[in-house]
């Protein structure tokens, strides 16, 4: 096959660039939904593998452990071993260590190749992402990212839903073998269609940086480690868990320290030199912790205040996945037509109407009362995800791009496990917080309470319990009610503070400088 003349400011390709970002695409979405679909199936795999549900965790936090420190490494994997090359390898590693996830019969060995997978998963989105910003020239880059935002927007919303759907129907075990063919798949659309740049194929990377991944190990380590198990032990209540924060902090320091002053560092940090890199990494960062967080707390209340099943929790936030798809077409065109800048704040601020708009909720809501809302809040993050990566990449060289995508990336994962653990905490400490308000309510001697203790025990003793048994339910009712309401709220407090997140985004995305792209030039500064 004849190569194609590359467009001003893109990478020569052999095959039609559409083409290549279906299969980058593929392999992005396999790694992104594996993150959220496992979450459903863990309290499955803790029983079948006779591990209590705290120990299941560890499931998720060793993927998301290993997954972190491959993440920002893999620009220099790539330049030594050929981007295709280490691509295809990852996906291959990924996919096989899924097929063990599947087969595993105990909770050792599925923690171990977890870890495999994550590591396999840690390069695929940043590479993918680096291919499609080089492939495109600079005109169309938001319609490709519209592509690969298919894959990170969408995933995470059907990953809750397909993974019930499996474990309901079938095993908990389908949730990793669903990867397989996927996975396969990928491999031969990239094998065929993807191809490295001149830049890659002469890459001289030099000698690899071991001092500055085990630094980067140790202190994403600490601190995803922190994160996840942060609220079950009290925080810095926990003895091991500030020595774990004063390692985070050593270590932290030291990696910032090596790379600034290494010749040919693991990860070059220089690259927050450029101001839209800088902030659009910052807002990608806030951006993750809204969308992780959104997808945690709506599920998670639908099943633990309503009493729905994982399938129907799943089922009733996918219409997020609707809105985002409807967005990407739109996003994808208006990206070359307009300020960017305008649909990031755009996006934000519908976010955050969303955000307001489940703050409304109660415990009489329906499957869809909050339809309009969750497809907002899709529309939305399309919206900021689409137009942020191109415009965070606007004026990095096609050299910068692959270490830039891999920061990139994982700032948005530690942004994304920020918030998940933030929101999980809030509904925690905020649930004691009401239920210390509301008891003021509740004194025996108010003639309300009086009245409904005395209804109720009515009721009870005429179902032919004794009177002092139906005094005692008569409180155990209330107390329940009580702590639905106390939970309640402290749900609310939680879609309200996310709220006022996204719309404190809006004024920051316009510190961004407007990157203006003309049709056969790069994007310029104005």
């Amino acid at each position: 096959m004849t190569p194609q003349p590359a467009p001003n400011g893109s990478t020569p390709v052999a095959s039609n660039p559409w083409l290549v970002a279906v299969a980058v695409m593929l392999a992005t979405f396999m790694e992104v939904l594996d993150t959220s679909i496992a979450a459903v199936a863990l309290p499955y795999i803790a029983g079948s593998l006779s591990a209590t549900n705290d120990q299941a965790t560890w499931v998720l936090t060793s993927y998301l452990v290993a997954n972190a420190i491959i993440l920002p490494a893999s620009t220099w994997f790539s330049l030594r071993f050929g981007r295709k090359r280490f691509l295809i390898t990852c996906i291959v590693i990924f996919t096989i260590s899924s097929f063990a996830c599947g087969a595993a019969n105990s909770l050792a060995f599925i923690l171990i190749a977890r870890a495999v997978q994550g590591a396999g998963g840690g390069a695929l989105q940043p590479l993918s992402q680096s291919i499609l910003l080089e492939t495109f020239p600079p005109e169309k880059r938001g319609a490709a990212m519209a592509v690969f935002a298919l894959g990170v927007v969408v995933a995470p919303v059907l990953g809750p839903t397909l993974g019930g759907w499996l474990t309901d129907t079938y095993s908990w075990r389908w949730a990793f073998y669903i990867n397989i063919p996927i996975g396969v798949f990928a491999i031969f659309m990239i094998s065929k269609y993807v191809q490295d740049p001149p830049y890659i194929k002469n890459a001289h990377p030099g000698k690899f940086d071991g001092i500055g991944l085990g630094l980067l190990a140790m202190w994403l380590g600490c601190l995803q480690i922190i994160l996840d198990k942060g609220q079950e032990d009290d925080w810095f209540g926990a003895t091991w868990i500030r020595w774990a924060a004063v390692i985070l902090v050593v270590s932290l320091v030291a990696f910032l320290v090596r790379e600034f002053r290494h010749k040919q560092p693991l990860v070059d940090l220089r690259i927050f030199r450029h101001r839209n890199f800088a902030i659009g990494c910052l807002l990608i960062a806030l951006f993750g912790a809204g969308i992780y967080g959104l997808v945690t707390l709506l599920p998670l209340f639908y099943q633990e205040l309503l009493g729905y099943t994982a399938l129907a929790a799943g089922w009733a936030v996918s219409p997020r996945g609707v809105g985002a798809i409807l967005a990407m077409p739109i996003i994808g065109y208006l990206t070359a037509k307009m300020d960017n800048r305008f649909l990031i704040a755009f996006g934000f601020a519908l976010f955050g109407v969303a955000s307001l708009w489940f703050g409304e909720v109660n415990l009489s809501i329906g499957q869809w009362t909050f339809l309009w809302a969750i497809l907002i809040s899709g529309f939305g993050s399309g919206c900021v995800f689409v137009p942020l990566s191109t415009t965070t990449m606007a004026f990095l060289k096609n050299e910068e791009i692959g270490n830039a995508s891999g920061l990139y990336n994982l700032l948005r994962n530690i942004g994304g496990s920020v918030g998940i653990s933030v929101v999980n905490t809030i509904v925690s400490r905020h649930e004691q917080m009401h239920r210390n308000e509301l008891v003021g309510s509740l004194a025996p001697g108010r003639m309300v309470v009086r009245g409904t203790l005395q209804g109720m025990q009515q009721y009870l003793s005429a179902q032919g319990a004794s009177s002092t048994t139906a005094l005692q339910r008569a409180y155990g009712f209330i107390n329940q009610a009580l702590n639905g309401q106390a939970r309640l709220w402290s749900y609310v407090d939680d879609f309200r503070y996310m709220a006022l997140v996204c719309f404190g985004c809006v004024p920051l995305v316009f510190a961004l400088k407007k990157a203006v792209v003309r049709k056969g030039a790069a994007p310029a500064a104005h």
